[in-house]
């Protein structure tokens, strides 16, 4: 009697681990054929065919209260910085008459007329690259944007070597280059969308860049003048974003009307000031005090 039952448990245990370890496979492959599925959704979409009737969103950015005093910067650590810009200020925030400059402003998202969303095309990368120059031991420029894939090329006009220090926090690599003078562009490629990702100089800290990768070319950063335009836009309505490194962001809903101009001005308060933005690409990591030359991380 005791033989049966045992004899019984055991089977029904045998069936149990079974039934179990079926189970387990099969959640494992639903689980991958969802993964595979999301990795699809984030690469597909229709490919996008400017129409006929472009438009464009057109404003200024201005900054009220009291504009921060340039900030001179010490470049006596490195004579070769110092003697091709002696004059060297930060430009965190570089205002004139009431406007502020390096201002990225792109669509965040939003619907075309006839209700396809923006988010929903895909876009040809363009074949020329953005460039970022270190002149005057400076980023020039200091905020640009850049679509996915497209080609970042990274030049050093300085005669002092510099270190690229970049550091997405979105699913593109960190990388970390040594340049010296009179050498190649360090070429690059971003794959994945991100506002904004840092960028410094391990070598002269206080050289700062913001690099917007976005999927779509409906971006721009504002001029000396606070003057911006985002070209070729297709009617409809937009969620469009303003962001600056000392000041953060604010949103605004855009209409472009067939063949016309959408209006987006902003304006900041310089008394409200984002100290720190953590959690986010915009979180600097310190200077390395001793870059290896030619190294990558």
């Amino acid at each position: 009697m005791f033989s049966k039952r045992a004899q019984f448990w055991l089977t029904f245990l045998t069936l149990l681990s079974l039934s179990m370890f079926l189970l387990g496979a099969c959640g494992k492959k639903a689980d991958d054929e969802a993964d595979t599925g999301d990795d699809d959704e984030e690469t597909a979409g229709t490919p996008y065919k400017p129409p006929a009737n472009l438009g464009s969103i057109t404003g200024a950015i201005a900054l009220t209260g009291a504009v921060p005093a340039p900030q001179p910067i010490d470049m006596s650590a490195d004579t070769a910085c110092q003697s091709k810009n002696p004059n060297a200020v930060a430009e965190t925030v570089v205002a004139k008459d009431g406007k502020l400059q390096n201002v990225f402003v792109y669509i965040k998202d939003g619907s075309v007329t006839g209700g396809n969303r923006i988010s929903g095309y895909t876009f040809p990368t363009p074949s020329s690259p953005v460039t970022l120059d270190q002149v005057g031991c400076h980023y020039a420029p200091h905020v640009l944007g850049i679509q996915v894939n497209q080609k970042f090329s990274v030049v050093n006009s300085d005669p002092t070597a510099h270190n690229i220090n970049v550091q997405p926090k979105q699913g593109n690599p960190s990388w970390n280059v040594s340049q010296p003078p009179s050498t190649p562009p360090i070429e690059k490629t971003f794959a994945r969308p991100e506002t904004l990702i840092p960028v410094k100089c391990n070598q002269h800290p206080w050289m700062k860049a913001y690099v917007g990768v976005l999927k779509h070319p409906f971006f721009a950063v504002s001029a000396a003048d606070g003057t911006f335009t985002i070209k070729d836009v297709p009617p409809g309505k937009y969620t469009v974003v303003a962001w600056h490194e000392r000041f953060g962001e604010q949103t605004m809903e855009v209409t472009v009307p067939d063949n016309g101009a959408g209006t987006a001005n902003f304006s900041f308060d310089s008394s409200k000031t984002v100290a720190e933005l953590t959690g986010g690409s915009l979180e600097l990591l310190p200077a390395l005090e001793f870059p290896m030359m030619g190294m990558q991380h």
